[in-house]
């Protein structure tokens, strides 16, 4: 079964690392707004006002706990990148027509909450926010290229962390669906590919990103993300109901776990760091909550409000495909971590595999495992959402030699191939991450590049924001083109 002539092949990229316009035509501030840029030495800051009007900054991750009181803001004397990205808000019309000369079917990109309801909570939908994706979806589709739209990629309205605390606050359900409701209704026919939450299982990881949580430990992320598992199946009966046409999706951040040895105290702490990530798509695919999440809440003892009419919301809103980013894998030991149960400080290297200069292990034939993986656990359909190699380009004479991108993504599309050709795994769709260069989630930066297209902007801010075809670019346009035979 080679891939399917209808195929998606494309990019994807987050409103919060490209757009910019932070502050133009209506929209307020979001929580990706509140967050400094770091590197890899220094990790990214969240910046706020104490009651008695002090400032103040706390480390993003893993668990933060800003003090009682505390309003998230920005301030002039940070540099905050998503305020200005690579101002895709004044340079859409000629990147997408970029990302059409590639041959791109498909381009994955996030609506910024705080443009449609800049507060979040807002009586109404600011209409300038509204006409910005519009004329978006107009372009694409005048290239022919279908959006996937992801509705909550990595920022909320910041007013709905410092008013309600985030989404540990069940009133934010109503929020998103009212803005859920708003989206779906103005996009009709424009948008058939949705998305509810990116990466929902990074909760745990980055709480402030995923949750908008000021104060985060076990319960609350508990708590913040049963609410989101309740709004996205809303959101998906939603969605049906106004365009029976309609997919939603989940996404999950994913790669494969290996046991460091035949150990079986090895095997079983990979089985349960592979719980960890699957509990995700367990729920918002199964439609309920897993025995073993409910063992672990009950040894921890923490509480959520499973219902039977939450229990049949979770039920009856069950996603249409499953989404997910894939980057490397990780190995896994029992002796290391000091006991089976720790899934935490556990990970080890693996001697079989390659580095990235970004410290990733680079495994192609892992993306063919978590296709077969997903696939054998769900039978439902597959997308890849994100795949990429990010790397220090050095633009000479006007373009990137990035032989290591090209070989990156060439061997993870050969795995990709294998899963659908050979294995059966039902796949609609391969979007490479970030598509053009963009700021960096993890540290803020941009001297992580993943992009076919550089953008001539540094770490901070500076540059002329002139947009270059690198040498994958030509690459991944063949690619396309040939429907993934020639690589």
């Amino acid at each position: 079964m080679a891939l399917s002539k209808d195929f998606l092949w494309g990019g994807a990229t987050a409103a919060n690392q490209l757009e910019g316009g932070y502050n133009l035509d209506g929209k307020g501030l979001s929580t990706a707004d509140v967050i400094c840029a770091g590197n890899l030495q220094t990790k990214r800051q969240i910046t706020y006002h104490n009651a008695d009007g002090t400032r103040g900054s706390q480390e993003i991750m893993p668990y933060h706990d800003l003090p009682d009181g505390a309003t998230c803001d920005c301030f002039d004397d940070y540099y905050y990148p998503s305020h200005d990205g690579i101002d895709f808000y004044h340079h859409y019309k000629e990147d997408i027509k970029l990302l059409a000369k590639m041959g791109f079917k498909c381009f994955r990109m996030s609506i910024n909450w705080s443009r449609i309801f800049p507060n979040g909570d807002d009586d109404n939908p600011n209409e300038a926010g509204l006409k910005f994706y519009d004329d978006i979806f107009d372009e694409l589709k005048k290239y022919h290229i279908e959006p996937m739209v992801t509705i909550c990629h990595y920022e909320n309205p910041v007013n709905l962390a410092n008013k309600y605390g985030g989404w540990i606050n069940e009133k934010v359900i109503d929020f998103y669906l009212k803005y859920c409701k708003t989206i779906f209704t103005r996009y009709k026919g424009k948008v058939k590919y949705w998305i509810t939450f990116n990466e929902i299982n990074i909760m745990n990881v980055v709480p402030f990103y995923s949750g908008a949580l000021l104060k985060a430990d076990q319960q609350s992320c508990a708590t913040a993300v049963f609410n989101q598992f309740i709004a996205s199946a809303k959101a998906v009966k939603l969605a049906h109901q106004i365009d029976p046409n309609n997919k939603v999706g989940m996404m999950i951040a994913h790669g494969a776990i290996y046991g460091e040895t035949c150990n079986p105290d090895d095997q079983v702490l990979a089985m349960l760091k592979e719980r960890d990530r699957k509990f995700f798509s367990d729920v918002m695919a199964r439609g309920y909550y897993p025995a073993y999440k409910l063992k672990e809440y009950q040894r921890e003892g923490i509480t959520i409000d499973l219902t039977e009419e939450n229990k049949q919301i979770l039920k009856q809103g069950c996603i249409d495909f499953i989404g997910f980013s894939y980057y490397d894998s990780m190995t896994v030991s029992a002796t290391a971590s000091g006991s089976i149960s720790n899934v935490i400080s556990s990970t080890v290297k693996n001697p079989y595999l390659q580095m990235s200069a970004w410290g990733k292990e680079i495994d192609s034939q892992g993306l063919r495992i978590v296709l077969n993986d997903l696939y054998d656990r769900y039978q439902k359909p597959l997308f890849i959402v994100e795949n990429g190699l990010g790397a220090q380009d050095e633009l000479i004479n006007n373009t990137v030699e990035d032989d290591y991108r090209i070989d990156y993504l060439r061997k993870h599309i050969i795995e990709m191939k294998k899963a659908v050709e050979e294995d059966g795994v039902e796949l609609l769709g391969y979007l490479v991450w970030g598509c053009i260069d963009l700021v960096s989630a993890v540290t803020g930066e941009m001297k992580k590049r993943y992009g076919f297209i550089y953008v001539d902007r540094d770490n901070y801010g500076n540059g002329s924001l002139k947009r270059f075809c690198k040498k994958s670019f030509k690459w991944y346009q063949q690619v396309i083109a040939s429907n993934g035979e020639i690589l």
